[in-house]
Order: C-alpha cells, then structure tokens, then sequence
C-alpha cells in the first residue's frame, strides 16, 4: 500500500490520464467510486471532475443487494455503507445508469478485450445489465493498477465487457468484439458500447 503522498500522485496521474479521453470531454455526468486502500485513488479525479464543473455519481447498495449511483456533491459528504465503503448518503439524489455519460468502474483485474473481473458480488454486472448503459451513450472504463491488465479474464454472459482500461501508465481501448472466436461469442452479449 502506497503512504498518502504516493496515493495522491497516483491519483492525479490517472485523473490526467481520464482527462484526455474524449469521452471525458463531452461528459457533463460521470459515475465514479471510492476507491479502497488497494485501490487506484479515485479521490482526485473526483475534484477534478467537480472542478471542471461535471456532476459527479457514486454507487450505493440498497436492499435486496442492488446498486444504484447518486449525486455526491462533497468527498467529504460519503460515508461507509455496506462492506464499509463510502457512499452518498440517502438524501442524496439518485440516478439511472443511463443519466451518466461516463462511468468508471473497480475490478480487480481487466483484459484487452474488455474484460473485468470484480469481487464476485456481481453488484455492477446487475446494474449494467438492469439498463443498458450503451443504449444511452454510456462510455465503461475500468481503473486499475498497470499491474492488473491480464492477458486473459474469465467471463460468462452475464459479465459486461467495458470500453477500455486507464492505469496510472497508459489508456487501453478494448479491441472490438470480433478479436477473436471466443469473444464473438461472449463478447457480443451486453456489450457495453
């Protein structure tokens, strides 16, 4: 784990690298997460993006193990939700997947095809599937680590692929679907964009 001056770096490293993605440029409603310790620091791409005047939406886990993204106007505003993550809070407006331009998701390790392996709750392929991000624009970027782009992520179809990877040393666009047969076949199925 980095100490506090590496992991403001590196998050504003990755928060530079986010920034020259077109998809930021047009983007008024980004969908963001707090990062846990092991984590990309997301911290300062969200006062980047508050700053540049976008809306900024985090998930939070409801009932029946559903995760939704609300309005999160101050970091400072979050507080630890379900499994101790930070969350805004009820009052805080929700929105549909669909609202968000730009969405950037965890994972614990990601593939050139757009492939992403999370924690196994499933909590981001549900609300991805619930709605079809693509349908309404919806640029899915996973964050992580260099460290963690694989040549290889296990997926089945009930996983959604995302556009591209940023790390804190590059910006990796997921090849297309037709890469190879068997992402034509899991692939093309919820693929996000």
């Amino acid at each position: 784990m980095l100490d506090a001056a590496g992991a403001q770096a590196l998050g504003e490293r990755v928060a530079a690298r986010v920034a020259s993605l077109p998809e930021y440029a047009s983007a008024r409603t980004i969908g963001i997460y707090a990062a846990t310790p092991e984590e990309l620091p997301t911290r300062p791409l969200f006062r980047a993006a508050r700053e540049a005047g976008r809306r900024c939406a985090l998930p939070r886990i409801r009932a029946g193990r559903v995760l939704e993204f609300a309005i999160a106007d101050r970091w400072e505003n979050l507080r630890a939700g379900r499994y101790g993550l930070l969350e805004p809070g009820p009052e805080c407006e929700a929105l549909a997947v669909g609202a968000l331009d730009l969405l950037f998701v965890p994972g614990l390790a990601f593939d050139a095809r757009g492939g992403r392996l999370g924690r196994g709750g499933g909590y981001y392929d549900r609300a991805l599937a619930a709605e079809d991000p693509a349908s309404h624009g919806t640029a899915v970027f996973g964050l992580a680590h260099d460290w963690q782009v694989v040549e290889h992520v296990p997926r089945d179809e009930r996983d959604r692929l995302v556009d591209g990877v940023v790390t804190e040393r590059r910006v990796l666009r997921a090849a297309p679907a037709s890469a190879d047969a068997e992402t034509i076949e899991e692939g093309t199925r919820g693929r996000v964009r």
